[in-house]
């Protein structure tokens, strides 16, 4: 008899996102045999302790075929909810709302966070004898799941829309500074990624010649903000303006931090942004140009955009979303479906299996051999990594009355065999 299925998805959303769950969900009900009602879990593992299980066997052709290019994750909602040692209630929970609905399969879409919150279903599944399979799927617009030999996984789904999205932010901006310049010599551009450079970095393929008076700053560079405004002045004097692509995760000092439920920074809901303490600290210094320096802080856009994606991103997500399902079925419990790629000139991947215990909170840094020796641009050999992934076209968004139309699903749940239950970290 099949066992039903939960996917869900955990942490900031992605541009692709939702192609892996698509991924997930045809090679599941294309395999009926193996694979029953798959349900999603609405807002991650807090739908599965809430009993809150979205029956996507159950949507119509239409509306799965649009998490295509549906973005971010209002298909069926994100979660940042930890699943702590500590919490035997929670892990009780899970499997007392899995048996009820004879899940023997539980897919886990996220970063290395997800990935460890699968790792630790899995190893109760195993612990306890359970028939129940646990599978990660990989997802962040951070490129920071797994190591620094890019050995457990060459790029994450979700980081090439975003790369995509900055070459053409940075392209655009440049037009806006060169035109601007004589009153706004210096436009910085905060841009994601927390305390990891892959974001920031991908200003660069806006430029790969190096024809802009472009700077970058990662975490990862160990400039200063004294260092950073000597160095914008230098290319004032040079070239009469400056943009300066600033990872938000630079140091500039106490911003009065906000932290996630796994101690992350949540630099867009922190007091002060790196943005405003740059331009305020380039203003009070004083540019030896007329003009002043001016920011920009793009907020979720930059993952929750579909018109940017590219396409060789989605393509891989979808491709990783059904490489789980078969992994799942073939090689059994504890493994994350992964992208590695092949060694030559031409870009090629292949989709395998990392044990979910290598990846969970994994936390892989940008490469310091890809920074300059300036510590303010990026290598070639960084370029020849990062460019295959935004794809060389445009992604083609279905349109509905002139604006985009995406996925929406029914709201048909599965009915309720448990009882009520407040999560242990709501308290």
């Amino acid at each position: 008899m099949p066992k039903n299925v939960i996917v869900a998805q955990s942490g900031g959303p992605s541009p692709v996102i939702n192609n892996s769950l698509r991924g997930v969900l045809d090679a599941c009900m294309e395999q009926p045999a193996e694979f029953g009602k798959v349900y999603g879990g609405w807002h991650g593992i807090e739908g599965v302790l809430k009993e809150e299980l979205l029956d996507l066997s159950a949507q119509a052709a239409k509306e799965i075929a649009l998490l295509a290019t549906t973005p971010a994750a209002g298909a069926i909602g994100t979660c940042r909810y930890k699943l702590k040692d500590k919490q035997s209630r929670d892990f009780d929970r899970i499997i007392e709302v899995m048996q009820a609905h004879n899940v023997g399969y539980f897919f886990y879409i996220g970063g290395n966070d997800s990935m460890d919150t699968a790792h630790k279903i899995s190893r109760i599944a195993q612990d306890k004898g359970l028939d129940l399979v646990a599978t990660g799927v990989p997802k962040t617009i951070d490129n920071d799941v797994g190591d620094s030999e890019f050995k457990l996984i060459d790029h994450t789904p979700g980081y090439g829309s975003v790369a995509r999205y900055w070459a053409c932010l940075i392209q655009n901006a440049n037009e806006e500074n060169a035109g601007a310049s004589p009153s706004d010599p210096v436009l910085v551009i905060q841009m994601m990624g927390r305390k990891i450079g892959f974001i920031p970095a991908a200003a660069r393929l806006a430029d790969p010649q190096r024809q802009f008076p472009m700077q970058i700053y990662t975490p990862e560079s160990g400039l200063t903000l004294e260092q950073l405004a000597d160095n914008v002045n230098d290319q004032l004097k040079r070239s009469g303006r400056c943009i300066v692509a600033l990872s938000e995760g630079f140091d500039v000092g106490d911003i009065g931090a906000a932290q996630d439920a796994f101690g992350h920074v949540e630099f867009g809901a922190s007091n002060l942004t790196a943005q405003q303490v740059v331009v305020s600290y380039l203003n009070a210094k004083g540019l030896p140009t007329r003009g002043f320096a001016r920011g920009q802080v793009p907020g979720t856009d930059q993952r929750s955009t579909a018109v940017f994606a590219s396409t060789v991103d989605l393509d891989e997500a979808y491709q990783v979303g059904r490489h789980a399902v078969e992994i799942a079925r073939r090689d059994g419990n504890g493994w994350m479906s992964t992208i590695l790629r092949a060694p030559g000139r031409k870009y090629t991947v292949c989709f395998d299996k990392v044990p979910l215990e290598q990846v969970a909170n994994s936390e892989r840094t940008f490469p310091k051999t890809w920074l300059s020796p300036s510590k303010i641009d990026v290598t070639d050999d960084f370029l020849r990594y990062a460019q295959p992934l935004i794809g060389t076209k445009w992604v083609k968004i279905p349109l509905e009355k002139g604006i985009q139309r995406f996925t929406r699903f029914q709201p048909i749940f599965a009915e309720k065999q448990c009882p009520v239950y407040k999560p242990e970290a709501y308290a």
